[in-house]
């Protein structure tokens, strides 16, 4: 991940022992996104490499929807300051995204309903500021005891995400 030079932004805590497709660390064929944060938005920055490639030299339409599903993801952890799980995602693709350029994907809170469910936003700009993708996501927010009761995640890494989400406090 190329770094966010902006000042508004500060870096989200991230688990450094886990294996996410999108965001793990430990994952030799992951995207290793990392992710920064102001008031209102989550930002980060990735490089696509060719082994993802969908046509020739474009990025696979689900691996643009990976990298939208995680931006909206960490937008309700680091907003919401809960577990999340997708609902339901819409993309719109507006223009063709290129392997190895550097991509910015950004996340940001649409509505909350009741605490139970948030609209989240993403949108995905090219190395030109061209907005490229567009998606809207629907997360069902939990709490530490569904989470548990659900077995999302094991007790160690369930304990590691509640330190994510109390650092954030």
């Amino acid at each position: 991940m190329t770094a966010i030079d902006d000042q508004r932004y500060r870096p989200v805590p991230n688990r450094g022992d886990h294996r996410c497709f999108a965001c793990g660390p430990q994952n030799p064929v992951g995207l290793h996104m990392r992710f920064c944060a102001d008031e209102t938005t989550v930002i980060s920055r990735v490089t696509v490499g060719a082994h993802l490639c969908g046509w020739d030299n474009l990025v696979h339409g689900g691996v643009v929807s990976t990298l939208l599903d995680e931006i909206m993801s960490w937008t309700a952890i680091r907003f919401l300051k809960r577990f999340i799980l997708t609902k339901s995602m819409r993309v719109d693709f507006v223009r063709p995204v290129y392997t190895g350029s550097e991509l910015t994907i950004k996340g940001r809170i649409g509505a909350v309903r009741r605490n139970r469910e948030a609209t989240i936003l993403g949108r995905l700009y090219n190395d030109r500021k061209q907005l490229c993708a567009r998606s809207e996501g629907i997360y069902v927010l939990l709490t530490t005891e569904v989470a548990r009761r659900k077995s999302i995640m094991s007790e160690k890494a369930l304990a590691g995400f509640m330190q994510i989400l109390d650092a954030q406090k």
